[in-house]
């Protein structure tokens, strides 16, 4: 897979198992400070890292690269992909004449999907399964202007498989006492996509200074989020309009809900069978 299709940022968390100390040194400055580290100088990044620059130049060809100079122009590429926004993806290809909508989600969709859960690293998924079904964690979801879409879809099922989970609230007073709270018991579950979110990266950022646990579910590009995260989840966004496609993450949402499920055993069960009892009771099935 290339550049192009994965990511540098992913391109380095995929090779982070491979390298020397000395490479991750490199690794980790790159990813602490994402994209602009690797736009500064091999002797400024060797600096940085504490390393020498062969080091530097060592690691760029670790991740496929023949140089520096192609590395950086990956890292160019892949920033004017993350500036996409749906007014920029219309004005480069205006959309396709009415008709053709059913046979364009055939092409892409299914591919997207496919490639997401071939890429994803199963070690990630089962960090994520074994937090999501931790009972002694608190799972706080959280997303973007539509991404918070996928956060409220993933928390309404853990409300019923595990409990213990909720939205951050939108209230500035409720969200300030609920991250006056967080600490080494708390999972934050941040959704977070290309045109990525400086709120929320502040918030990552907040929580794992609390010693709270981070799962990042983001594009392939990855969120600065990745830098702080426990687990990341990248999926792709291939799709057939102007707009970004959440229908790769929903797959794997899908795939952690399940993973969850089974890792809990009668435990999911039995919380099952009580909130079924529960909205019985006070008629809330009718």
């Amino acid at each position: 897979m290339t550049a192009a299709e994965q990511g540098v940022a992913g391109m380095i968390h995929a090779r982070m198992a491979e390298c020397s100390p000395a490479e991750r040194r490199v690794a980790r400055v790159l990813l602490a400070a994402y994209p602009t580290a690797a736009l500064e100088t091999v002797a400024v990044l060797a600096d940085r890292a504490g390393v020498s620059g062969p080091t530097v130049l060592r690691f760029v060809a670790r991740l496929g690269f023949r140089g520096y100079p192609e590395f950086q122009k990956a890292l160019r590429d892949e920033l004017a992909e993350r500036d996409t926004s749906p007014l920029s993806a219309y004005t480069a290809e205006p959309p396709a004449a009415p008709g053709g909508a059913l046979q364009r989600a055939r092409r892409v969709l299914p591919a997207a999907v496919e490639a997401t859960l071939a890429e994803l690293p199963e070690a990630e998924v089962e960090a994520a399964v074994k937090l999501l079904a931790d009972p002694q964690l608190r799972v706080t979801g959280h997303g973007g202007r539509f991404s918070g879409l996928l956060a409220q879809y993933l928390v309404m099922h853990l409300v019923q498989v595990r409990g213990n989970s909720r939205l951050l609230p939108a209230g500035q007073v409720e969200r300030a006492g609920l991250l006056a709270e967080l600490g080494r018991r708390d999972l934050l579950v941040l959704f977070d996509y290309r045109r990525y979110e400086q709120p929320t990266l502040a918030l990552a950022q907040a929580a794992k200074e609390q010693e709270a646990k981070i799962i990042l579910f983001t594009d392939r590009w990855l969120s600065p989020i990745a830098a702080v995260a426990d687990v990341v989840l990248p999926s792709r966004v291939d799709s057939p309009s102007a707009y970004d496609s959440f229908v790769p993450t929903v797959a794997v949402l899908e795939t952690l809900i399940d993973g969850t499920i089974a890792r809990m055993g009668a435990a999911a069960g039995d919380r099952l069978a009580s909130i079924e009892a529960a909205a019985r009771r006070y008629g809330l099935l009718d």
